[in-house]
């Protein structure tokens, strides 16, 4: 690796540190505004809770990222499971029959989607960082 590439990937690096760091604050400013609002509201709801889960789930893979220096896929599913769950519960009265179907629908696409991509990894496993730089 040259200088100008050892250069760039460390201007890289900080950058993807830097924007890591704006996800985490704007996701526990989320979370502080939202706890704020259950707290002047003096109740909890179902919504509030899932919205609480998918906050922590963004922090989980801000840190995933931050030990690993890899973003695990089924994490972003994750989050789209709990937000159209969220979707669901909070709409379900304004739903037609048929946007219901296909908020369920997707829900089962990306539950399968992360079954498929966790029995690839035990299937098929990255091979060793070592193995790869070579």
């Amino acid at each position: 690796m040259t200088a100008a590439q050892r250069r760039g990937s460390r201007a890289l690096s900080f950058l993807e540190d830097i924007g890591l760091l704006i996800v985490a604050i704007a996701t526990v400013i989320s979370i502080g505004t939202e706890v704020w609002t259950m707290v002047q509201a003096r109740s909890v709801t179902l919504a509030d809770l899932l919205l609480l889960f998918i906050y922590l789930e963004v922090l989980a893979m801000v840190g995933i990222y931050l030990r690993s220096g890899q973003l695990p896929v089924r994490m972003p599913l994750y989050i789209a499971i709990v937000a159209l769950a969220r979707y669901l519960i909070l709409d379900i009265k304004a739903m037609d029959n048929w946007r219901i179907l296909a908020v369920a629908g997707a829900t089962l696409i990306l539950g399968a989607a992360v079954l498929v991509i966790r029995y690839g990894h035990l299937r098929f496993p990255y091979p060793d960082k070592t193995d790869v730089d070579s």
